[in-house]
């Protein structure tokens, strides 16, 4: 019997056991949870929070103080009007005043505080340090037969497994030993481009962001689907009902701090998840043209959730080294974001030739999320896609797989 073992590393907002672990039944039965279809291919599978995300360590002083998420902004002479500090931004993701916005009720009664921490949360490297040592327990745990384990990175989550697998990194040593221990990798719905590394991120005018909580209600999770509306009058069926409920449901579960915050209501807090602010390196063409483990690039056509949208797939594989001979890039039509949550219903699903990759001949497409999970399971077990270690793919809007031109 092979072992085999995958470590799945969340984005920017939702922890691994919400993205990876979606508990709610899919239309054809079963799960649209990826790693219980994992498992069901025999495959172990690790989806940690990282730092500052789900149940990990968040911090007195850090992610646990309200008082720590943004206030308003400093004057436009840099001079500051409110008592309790002014904030700046470099990165629309992360908005000023969400003390105003989200917490001034619960749990902030009514009066904005200053910071017990006035710097971003951290850096890509914190987080590469956490996944070495995922790597490391899920070796020791599920102990695959080649003692390695493949690596997924979704959206944000690409740009630190690329920075886990940069042999050049010079903050952490030991990234030989590291990749080492991985046999593949694959980078899912990812994030692409910026600097290489900390020395290269070049410092916005009046400096970084000041502080290092942010903050979204769980319902915001709904955006994960978003898609361009025309498409999403076409892709009939791709939001599963009832998913984006059970994703919020899921990340207030994750909350140990945050469910009490949030609303308008004193005595009825309506809760926040909270996510750290960061800076952003370590994923680009750079680095990517030096990766050594066989590379699947998976995306959705349709995905407005990271800048650059489906065109990030097309560009990380072409900046793989050329040399490389295993290297698979699979774009999946009538696909978002949120791909490994997504299904499909309507004449649309029923191929008028060929199968659905990963469906059953003369069945329906279950949708990308079935897709998703039969394309992890075949390259993680065989390094192949639909039977092949290296090329271009699109699944059309019925799951049916073929070659790019």
């Amino acid at each position: 019997m092979t072992n085999r073992a995958a470590v799945l590393i969340h984005g920017r907002l939702q922890p691994g056991p919400a993205v990876f672990d979606l508990r709610h039944t899919a239309p054809e039965g079963g799960r649209l949870s990826t790693q219980e279809g994992l498992a069901r291919a025999g495959i172990d599978t690790f989806a940690p929070s990282l730092l500052g995300y789900g149940r990990s360590t968040r911090f007195e002083n850090g992610l646990d103080d309200p008082g720590n998420a943004s206030l308003r902004p400093y004057n436009a002479d840099g001079s500051c009007s409110w008592p309790e500090g002014c904030d700046r931004t470099h990165n629309p993701i992360f908005p000023l005043d969400q003390q105003g916005m989200h917490l001034l009720t619960n749990p902030l009664g009514g009066e904005r505080r200053a910071h017990s921490s006035n710097v971003r949360f951290g850096r890509t490297d914190v987080w590469v340090r956490d996944i070495r040592q995922v790597i490391d327990d899920a070796i020791a745990r599920a102990q695959p037969t080649d003692g390695k384990v493949t690596l997924i990175g979704h959206s944000l989550g690409a740009e630190r497994v690329g920075r886990t697998l940069y042999a050049a990194n010079p903050v952490l040593p030991g990234s030989a030993e590291v990749i080492a221990k991985v046999n593949r990798v694959v980078f899912l719905s990812p994030i692409f481009g910026g600097p290489t590394g900390p020395t290269e991120e070049t410092t916005p005018p009046g400096g970084f962001l000041t502080f290092p909580l942010h903050v979204t209600p769980f319902e915001a999770a709904a955006a994960t689907w978003l898609m361009p509306p025309d498409r999403e009058a076409a892709c009939t069926g791709h939001v599963v009902p009832g998913s984006p409920e059970q994703l919020a449901a899921q990340l207030r579960e994750q909350e140990t701090v945050g469910r009490e915050w949030g609303g308008s209501d004193p005595n009825n807090p309506t809760g926040l998840n909270r996510s750290p602010t960061f800076s952003s390196y370590g994923w680009n063409t750079t680095v990517a043209g030096q990766l050594t483990p066989p590379t699947l690039v998976v995306q959705g056509f349709e995905d407005l959730g990271v800048p650059g949208g489906v065109a990030n797939s097309s560009a990380i594989f072409n900046a793989l080294p050329a040399s490389m001979t295993n290297k698979v890039l699979v774009q999946v039509r009538c696909a978002s974001h949120a791909l490994q949550f997504e299904g499909c219903s309507g004449p649309r699903c029923t191929p008028a030739s060929g199968t659905p990759y990963g469906g059953l001949p003369g069945e329906p497409w279950a949708g990308p999320h079935a897709t998703l999970k039969a394309a992890l399971s075949e390259w993680i077990k065989n390094g192949t896609f639909n039977g092949s270690a290296s090329g271009q793919f699109t699944v059309d809007e019925s799951g049916v797989a073929s070659a790019s031109p």
